[in-house]
């Protein structure tokens, strides 16, 4: 196992899976996750979101525990879905963007769901792109979105929608504020 961490692969964070929330018991390893964006600490404990710890159990860096027994992806999956019917949408997403490199957040209100950081301004500069999530075929009001997207021209933030295609691509539209 040594041989193993020593070659680049490091040893999976430890959680439980407490009242349906996912939180790291490793104070020592706070600081790794905290940096590259993820969870919210507190007191001795690092809290996630539900596409975070999705997010870290599907790509093995998480492994969570719920009474003793081991927490599959397919339960976690099924714990969100009940909590947040939109949890399968915003998992898809925050796969798709940190696999590009990007640093995904919670939005902050206006409607939208994620903060995006360019790669490599985390934490020292704010996100550059809010994210509206999507799934196709769902109909959305325009007024409230062209509300959001007036807000965060103000502050801004670059308004991008990701409409998650029935296959499971993740398409992204940039929206603008435009007069006619």
């Amino acid at each position: 196992m040594q041989e193993a961490e020593s070659e680049g692969e490091a040893k999976p964070y430890n959680a439980l899976l407490e009242g349906g929330m996912v939180k790291i018991t490793d104070s020592e390893r706070f600081g790794e996750l905290e940096e590259s964006g993820y969870g919210t600490r507190e007191g001795r404990r690092l809290s996630l979101r539900d596409y975070e710890a999705l997010y870290l159990l599907y790509a093995g860096k998480l492994e969570a525990t719920e009474s003793g027994k081991k927490v599959s992806f397919d339960r976690l999956a099924e714990l969100s879905q009940s909590r947040a019917g939109d949890s399968w949408t915003k998992f898809i997403i925050y796969r798709d963007l940190r696999s590009r490199g990007y640093v995904v957040r919670e939005g902050f209100g206006f409607g939208t769901d994620l903060r995006v950081y360019e790669r490599g301004d985390y934490p020292k500069k704010p996100a550059k792109y809010v994210v509206f999530a999507l799934d196709e075929g769902i109909e959305k009001d325009m007024s409230e979105l062209q509300k959001s997207v007036k807000e965060m021209a103000k502050m801004g933030k670059e308004a991008i929608i990701a409409v998650i295609e029935r296959r499971g691509e993740v398409i992204y539209y940039k929206v603008s504020k435009a007069r006619f």
